[in-house]
């Protein structure tokens, strides 16, 4: 028996409908896999890499005082605010002084008196002295005579209690003259405490430097402890900045360095490292490093937060690529070379490494291509195809 043309195709057509979204699907696959990975390539070539240590910190003065008095008393004026540049030894601001001006006077005044006490003790010493000269000579000739029998006895004895009572008038001179003598010590101590806490009323700057903050005004109160200024001294700004304690092997002072301000990032200052701290902090396992500033921007502030850059290392390389390029297999540094629209991963040897680029000692000859993903969501593989734009 014979089948009709329509029954004879049924099967080739039933078939049909399963082949076609395959052949669609490993069209689509086939596009996916084989499709090369867009990338950037790079040269390999020479060129001179920096090696830096980051760290984050805060400018800060080297020198800062909070300037208060030293005796409680009521503020009669302040000379200077915020902002404004002062030299050693210029007066800032100054307490009511009356009280202790006339504290003053009266010790100088007891000073006086004392000084003159010890004169007219002087000058009885001295007159008790001749008294006793002339007694002592009274006596020994009272003494011949008596041998002779050229005076009486009653002569005698009243030579002898006119010298004992003129010696005794000779020491009593000399205890009256120490005596005088430590009270005019003690007055002129008493006047330099006095003139002391007159000065006290005076507050001088310290050093040249800035008054960075004003924190009392005119007819307050002020307490000893209570600062009425804050100065720093601008010979020497710095920024305190925390490194990893990683880094402590490839840091040493005088290295030159780079300071980046949040406030203004694209004008990086220079500076140099002028001190290394010797204490890491527990939990952040980071210590501190003092950099110096060559110059300082227009505006600046203490506390203001900065990036430091020291150079640990300068590498003039035959063969540097990206940082980016660097790509790690089992612990060994790689890169993947472009060699014929394919990516071919290479082990290299790493030199010098700076935050874009890294010197490579072995592996890659100048010239060469390497490449990165360009969606940096994508991955490389080695062999995958590759195309640059």
């Amino acid at each position: 028996m014979s089948l009709s043309p329509n029954r004879r195709f049924q099967p080739s057509l039933r078939w049909l409908k399963f082949i076609v979204p395959a052949l669609m699907l490993a069209g689509v696959i086939a596009f996916v896999v084989l499709k090369p990975t867009p990338v950037t390539l790079h040269e390999v070539k020479a060129g001179t890499v920096l090696a830096e240590v980051m760290g984050t910190g805060t400018l800060a003065a080297r020198v800062k005082v909070a300037l208060g008095p030293k005796i409680q008393g009521r503020l009669v004026e302040v000379l200077v605010d915020q902002n404004d540049s002062v030299r050693a030894g210029q007066l800032l601001a100054r307490l009511d002084d009356g009280e202790l001006r006339q504290q003053v006077e009266m010790a100088r005044a007891a000073l006086a008196s004392a000084r003159a006490t010890a004169d007219r003790v002087r000058a009885d010493q001295a007159r008790a002295d001749a008294v006793a000269k002339l007694t002592r000579l009274e006596h020994r000739r009272s003494t011949d005579l008596l041998a002779t029998k050229a005076v009486s006895q009653s002569d005698f004895d009243k030579a002898l209690q006119s010298l004992r009572i003129a010696e005794a008038d000779l020491a009593r001179t000399q205890f009256a003259i120490v005596e005088a003598e430590s009270q005019v010590a003690t007055s002129e101590k008493t006047l330099l405490y006095q003139q002391e806490r007159l000065a006290d009323t005076r507050l001088l700057s310290p050093f040249d430097g800035l008054v960075v903050k004003r924190n009392r005004d005119a007819g307050e109160v002020v307490v000893p402890g209570s600062a009425v200024l804050d100065l720093v001294a601008t010979a020497e700004i710095w920024v305190s900045a925390w490194v990893d304690e990683t880094a402590m092997s490839g840091l040493s002072t005088g290295q030159p360095a780079r300071v980046v301000f949040r406030s203004d990032p694209g004008h990086p200052l220079t500076g140099e490292v002028a001190r290394l701290g010797r204490q890491t902090d527990p939990e952040t396992r980071e210590f501190l490093v003092d950099v110096r500033l060559t110059t300082l921007p227009a505006n600046w502030t203490i506390g203001q937060r900065a990036e430091v850059y020291v150079t640990t290392g300068r590498s003039a390389a035959l063969a540097t690529v990206p940082v980016a390029a660097l790509q790690f297999q089992k612990g060994q540094p790689g890169v993947f070379v472009a060699e014929r629209g394919h990516a071919r991963w290479r082990p290299v040897e790493l030199g010098v490494r700076s935050r874009e680029r890294v010197e490579i000692t072995g592996g890659l000859a100048p010239g060469e291509h390497v490449a990165t993903a360009a969606d940096v969501r994508a991955v490389l593989a080695d062999g995958d195809r590759i195309a640059s734009p």
